[in-house]
Parts: structure tokens; C-alpha cells; sequence
């Protein structure tokens, strides 16, 4: 029988996503600690050791080549929950500076013992709401790359990143489902925001051809008003459309 870990090599290399030895022994580690306490941290309803593989690492790890050839030194993973896709790719890019910002204490104390467990000295994780440390000049507008998976729909979305990414950084929205009506309904946010709409990558993980992912890159153009992101709440509960 193959081993889970060789099986993840074989399928994330068709996927152009190189994984050593010592990356797999990374990701057996993180995979082994969210499995272990995510009672206590509430962080995923996914359980099964070759689903969290393959829908949290090797989902996350999709982002591998856009960040190869972007060549970014700076990533904030907005929403990072159980560090995904933030905390994931710092296994394959240590020399990248790498912000997960998370809103719940008990998912920053996991983040915290996470990165301190793979000894993730690139990694730093801040407790707090985006809406409110978008407005903080050490954060705003500093990030060759900001991610958000699974966050929220794309016009909240939109207003969650795009003030954190320097001018001619890009957002990269995970998604799945339906998004086209999505994209359309947040061009409205993108354009506010100084983003445009640059590509849409789809991405299809080995053994799940009919749960297709989505890459939505947003490249930053200009400048974001100084008034967004509005205050907590309103992003979500009154969406720019």
C-alpha cells in the first residue's frame, strides 16, 4: 500500500507543487496537531487524515506557483482560522514574511502553538479584526500578497484585503461553488477599493474532479480611500453592491 504522505508528493507534483522530505515531515506534523486538538480550538469539521491533506494542505499549497512567480517577500492570510492557507505555504516559503491575522482568540492560540511547533520563525500572528487593522499605517497598503479562503462573498471580501496589498500587489480569493455571479456582484468593491480583476484560476485536486477550486487574483491599481474598510460589521452586514 502507498503511504498517505508519498501519495501527497505524487499528486501535488501534478499539480506543479514541489514537496520534500522534510516538508511532508512538516505537514504530517501540523496535520497530526490540528487533528489533536481541534476539539478544544473548534478549528475544522474535517477530521479524516487524507481529507485534511488534501482539502486544507494541498488545497492551500494551489497557491505555490503564483507565489513562485510573483516573487513576494510579504503575505497576510486574512482570516487564517487553522492557518490555512497562511500558515501552510510558510512550509514551502520560509524566507517569505508571513501575517495571519485571525479575529477569534482560540484560533490565534492554535496558530500561535502551531507555528511554534514547525518553528515558523517567518510567521507572525495577530489577534484582531481586519476591518480595524486596515487602519494601522504599519499594516496598511505593506503586503505583496494578501489570501482569503473561505472568508466571506467577494465585495465583503474585497473590502477585508485590498487595503492591506501595496499598489501592484494582487488578493487571491480561494473559492469554490458558483462564483460567477460573485465576481460580478463585487465589481462595484473592486473598483472602490483601487483592484482590478486580473484572472480567474481554476484549480481541480487529484481524486476530487467534481469539487472544483477557484483562484480570483485581484491586482491593486491604486490607492484605497482612506474610509475603507468601514467599520466592524459593516462589510458583511451592509456589502458594497
Amino acid at each position: 500500500m502507498v503511504n498517505i504522505y508519498e501519495q501527497l508528493k505524487t499528486d501535488a507534483l501534478k499539480l506543479g507543487i514541489e514537496l520534500g522530505d522534510n516538508e511532508c515531515a512538516l505537514v504530517r506534523q501540523y496535520a497530526d496537531f490540528l487533528i489533536e486538538t481541534n476539539g478544544k480550538f473548534n478549528l475544522t469539521s474535517i477530521t479524516d487524515e487524507k481529507d485534511v491533506l488534501y482539502k486544507h494542505f494541498l488545497d492551500s499549497f494551489t497557491l505555490y506557483p503564483l507565489l513562485k512567480e510573483t516573487q513576494a517577500e510579504t503575505l497576510l492570510d486574512v482570516g487564517s482560522g487553522g492557518g490555512f492557507p497562511g500558515l501552510a505555504l510558510s512550509i514551502l516559503f520560509p524566507d517569505i514574511k508571513i501575517d495571519l491575522l485571525e479575529a477569534t482568540g482560540k484560533k490565534t492560540d492554535f496558530l500561535k502553538e502551531a507555528a511554534k511547533l514547525l518553528e515558523r520563525k517567518n510567521v507572525r500572528v495577530i489577534n484582531g479584526r481586519s476591518e480595524e487593522y486596515a487602519h494601522i499605517p504599519a499594516f496598511r497598503e505593506k503586503y505583496d500578497i494578501v489570501t482569503a479562503r473561505a472568508l466571506a462573498r467577494m465585495n465583503t471580501l474585497l473590502e477585508y484585503t485590498m487595503p492591506y496589498t501595496k499598489i501592484g500587489g494582487i488578493v487571491i480569493a480561494m473559492k469554490k461553488g458558483q462564483i460567477e455571479e460573485e465576481i460580478k456582484e463585487a465589481s462595484k468593491a473592486c473598483r472602490l477599493m483601487g483592484g482590478n480583476l486580473e484572472n480567474e484560476v481554476t484549480v481541480t485536486l487529484p481524486g476530487m474532479e467534481d469539487d472544483p477550486r477557484y483562484l480570483i487574483i485581484y491586482r491593486k491599481k491604486s490607492q484605497t480611500p482612506g474610509k475603507y474598510p468601514r467599520r466592524n460589521g459593516m462589510p458583511k452586514n451592509s456589502p458594497i453592491i
